[in-house]
């Protein structure tokens, strides 16, 4: 964690290279699920994957740390709370500063980082439910399975 959180400040300064009062972000590795990195603006920093991060360090320290710093940056450009997330202005930033292809999403693998515990059935198979899917689930929002359209059914929790 120490080594990417010295990255992070790393990527605040070259960021302040061009734009020089940039705040510092605070920084965070609580992030779960399959996403590995989150620019936490109402918090006022970046969130990481412990989890992705320990298993794709190299990926992490070369895009996933620049793609969330391009975010923090954005963000405090004027009119930047208004801009998208992935547009014209954070891809120029990955281009242009950090010399990196804007390339939106991941392909780590996240078996070990997202948890799915929660069993549903349909006539062709079981799938794996999160515990935020299965919360909806059971608040009545029905999902059906893109194979057979059947209407998944909850069978139980995983003990593992």
């Amino acid at each position: 964690m120490d080594a990417a959180s010295t990255r992070v400040k790393q990527a605040w300064q070259r960021c302040r290279e061009v734009h020089p009062t940039l705040p510092s972000p605070k920084v965070w590795f609580d992030l779960k699920g399959a996403s590995a990195g989150q620019a936490h603006l109402g918090r006022g920093g970046l969130r990481f994957n412990p989890v992705l991060l320990s298993e794709n360090r190299r990926a992490f320290f070369d895009q996933v740390i620049p793609h969330e710093m391009a975010h923090w940056l954005v963000f405090h450009l004027q009119d930047g709370p208004r801009l998208k997330p992935h547009g014209r202005e954070w891809q120029a930033v990955m281009r242009d500063l950090f010399g990196l292809a804007p390339d939106v999403t991941h392909r780590f693998d996240i078996k070990r980082a997202q948890r799915a515990p929660y069993r549903y059935a349909c006539a062709c198979r079981q799938h794996a439910f999160t515990a935020q899917r299965h919360t909806l689930a059971r608040g009545g929002r029905q999902y059906r399975c893109r194979q057979c359209a059947q209407t998944l059914v909850y069978c139980g929790r995983d003990v593992s």
